[in-house]
Parts: C-alpha cells; structure tokens; sequence
C-alpha cells in the first residue's frame, strides 16, 4: 500500500475542491451519496431511491483489499451530502481519507457501528491447524545468511544478475495459513539452485529459509509479517537471479471478520444506519427514506428465514473455503466454517501441499472446496481432481460479478446462489 502517494493525492484534492464545499445545496438538487464498495452501494441505493444521488467508489474491475481513492474519488466526497462505509477493518483507507476531507456537513455512516465483533477467526485458526501437518516440511528456523557458503548482500545486484517475478502472493495470510509463492525466471536456464530468504522488515538482515531449494516456497505462517525473497544460484553459487522483496502480511484482523454484510440479520442494521443519515442529510426525504428501507428489510428477513429454513436441519455442517470471509453467515446459521487459507490461485500447489489438504478432507469427508468468486478456477480443479472434491463458488459480495451486473441482479440473488451452493456441503 502507497500510502505516501495516498496522503499526496488528498491533499491536492483538498486543495482543489475544498473551497466549494462551503456552498449550499440547492433545493433542486438532489442528496449526493458517496459509498465505499459494492454491499454499501446496493443497500444505500436500495434505500434512496430517487430521492438521491448514489455513487461508488470501488468498480466492479477492482480488487477491495488493494483499492486506493483516487483524486476523483475525493473530489466527490469533498463536495458529498453522506459517505456510507462499512468498517476500517474492511476499507482501511478511511481513516486517511477522512482525515484530509474539507466537507464540515459531510455525515458519514460507518455501518459497522453497534454490531459486536464475533470471535470467527478465532475459531479458523484452530480449525487451520486440525490438518496436523506442517506445511511442506517447512522449518520454522531460519539459517542466519552467514552461514552460507555463497556471498549474498541484500541490495547488490550486479547488472548480470537476472530479475525474478515471484507469483501468487495473496493480499494479507491468517496465523497458520500456508504462503505458497513460485519464483519466475523470464528465460530459460539449466540452473535450478534456489534460495529463498525472510526477514521481519527492512532494519533486519536477511536469513536464510531452511528446506526450500527448488523454485517453489512453501511456509506455514506464524503471527508475523515477514518480507520474502528468491535467489537463484548459478554452479559455483554464486547469485544469478533474484527477485524483488515482497511483503507477506498477516492480518488476522484481531479476531474482527470485516465481512457482516454477508449475515441478512446484520445487514438490517447496516441498512438502519444508512436510512438514519439519510434523513439526517435530507429530512424533508423521511418518509421515503423510511418507507424503502422497510421495503428492503423485509427482503432481507425473507433471505434470512429461506436460510434459516434450509439448512435448519442438516446434519453435516461443515463446509470448506479457501479463504475464510464467511464467519458471520456461519455463525447465524450455525455452521461451522473451516479454512485451508493461503492457497494461491496462481501457483500450482505442491505434492506436499494437495496431500494436506487430501487430509482435511478425509478428516471432515470434505465434498466441495469453496473458492470466492473471482478467484482463478484453474488450481481449484487441479486440487479437486487429487482430492477427489468438487469445486464450487460463493460470492462475498466485496464486488459484484460481471454475470450478475450484465443480468441487473445484486445482493439478494448473489445471496440465494450462495444458500444454493452451501447446500452441496450442508445436508
């Protein structure tokens, strides 16, 4: 994350547009809504109505964990009625976009307030270690890099040395997920002598990683953050290629699961709290603000009881994901969500590594591994035909996909996909 060219872009569209948020809002115009990503969107737009003008930050093409406002994107908030946000623990760049915002009536409904945090992580970082397997015979203990018979200073690369592409680094890991990164030379060599060294940042020397020597990292993570990087060594080891630094960040968001808009019952408060600033934005819209967002709730308890209906009584209530972004619905529906978390989408994962997750799934008799949409379905199959598993998607609604943007359909229909298919792991 940028942040330096972050705060940069804030204050130049502070200072571009600060001067015109003073002015009055015309009777005539409509209330101007700012929404952070795709669930704030859908239920503030569900509950204006006409009555204002309802606009998203985040695009469909965007990833919401690496997002960043742009300059326009702060010019709109600048001269907004509302922003409407979930939490920081979902959009962490709030905090320094509002901090530089020069709107004194801008009302902005955080919508997470009043809901509780749950303790599912909790719960997935002991059910990630119920596989009892270390991933890829990984030692936690780093050889120091002055043990290596090779010489090897960070930083000096001499203009022979090859650049490296490491692939399939994730946006942030959870305490015990498996990093599983590929190193990508953009030639082909004979050498096949890899090194891959760690350190917590970049006051520390690098160490090396002991038992990983071939172009594929595999580590299971602690409850640190660490930066990681490949080296290839030519026959007299010595440095031929080498990668760039990359951040591995693990992020078990204290136990907080961003993801509340995926619990119907919880998304009736969010949807409270977007209706409340509404009418404080606009009072003389009260009634229709009122009247919509009763209409929507009562979508939503219909979503909840079919819910609540279907899988009331099945035994099996386990189901599998590869990244854990359903504890809230979980936990209303009494299930039991369980993560193999780390699996990247674009390395192919190792002999190791589908033998640990084959024993996640004899030990649960696992028959879908849930992949969120949006991921590559490539490694899913991959890891489905060795596990003898099927694959399956459910939708965390972070952003709409473009299947149910092309058929005009939003929260609610990508919601029933989901109940469809938890049913090939509920019954």
């Amino acid at each position: 994350m940028k942040k330096g060219w972050l705060v940069f872009i804030l204050m130049i569209s502070t200072l571009l547009f600060g001067c015109q948020n003073g002015e009055k809002q015309n009777a005539s115009e409509k209330v101007s809504v700012v929404t952070s990503f795709y669930p704030m969107y859908e239920f503030t737009r569900q509950v204006a109505g006409d009555q204002a003008d309802v606009t998203l930050m985040l695009s469909s093409g965007e990833d919401a964990h690496h997002y960043e406002p742009s300059a326009k994107d702060v010019a709109r908030v600048n001269k907004a009625d509302v922003f409407v946000y979930s939490s920081e623990e979902m959009e962490y760049w709030v905090d320094s976009l509002l901090k530089t915002i020069n709107n004194d009536k801008l009302i902005v409904a955080r919508t997470a307030d009043g809901i509780e945090p749950d303790h599912h992580h909790e719960q997935d970082t002991e059910d990630n270690d119920a596989t009892d397997t270390d991933a890829a015979n990984t030692d936690d203990e780093n050889v120091s890099e002055e043990e290596l018979e090779h010489s090897h200073e960070d930083g000096e690369k001499t203009s022979q040395t090859k650049q490296v592409e490491l692939k399939g680094l994730a946006d942030h890991y959870h305490t015990g997920d498996v990093v599983t990164l590929a190193a990508e030379l953009q030639e082909e060599t004979n050498y096949d002598h890899w090194h891959w060294y760690s350190r917590d940042d970049h006051n520390d020397e690098w160490e090396l990683v002991a038992g990983q020597e071939t172009d594929h990292f595999e580590y299971k993570t602690t409850g640190k953050s660490f930066e990681v990087k490949a080296v290839l060594l030519d026959d007299k080891d010595n440095t031929y290629a080498e990668s760039e630094s990359v951040s591995v960040l693990i992020d078990n968001h204290e136990n907080h699961d961003p993801h509340i808009w995926l619990d119907p019952v919880l998304a009736q408060e969010q949807v409270n709290i977007i209706r409340d600033s509404l009418i404080k934005a606009d009072p003389n819209g009260k009634d229709i603000y009122e009247k919509n967002a009763e209409s929507f709730k009562k979508e939503l308890q219909k979503l909840h009881e079919e819910y609540q209906d279907t899988l009331e009584n099945a035994k099996n209530r386990i189901f599998v994901v590869q990244h854990q972004a359903f504890g809230y619905l979980a936990e209303r529906y009494n299930l039991e969500q369980i993560s193999i978390g780390g699996l990247s989408t674009e390395v192919e994962p190792s002999a190791s590594r589908i033998a640990e997750i084959g024993n996640l799934v004899k030990v649960y008799n696992v028959p879908v591994i849930y992949y969120q949409q949006g991921a590559n379905s490539a490694i899913a199959e991959t890891v489905a035909a060795e596990t003898g598993t099927k694959t399956a998607k459910l939708y965390d609604l972070e952003v709409l996909s473009k299947e149910f943007e092309d058929e005009k359909l939003g929260y609610i229909a990508a919601m029933r996909e989901n109940l469809k298919s938890l049913q090939q792991s509920i019954q």
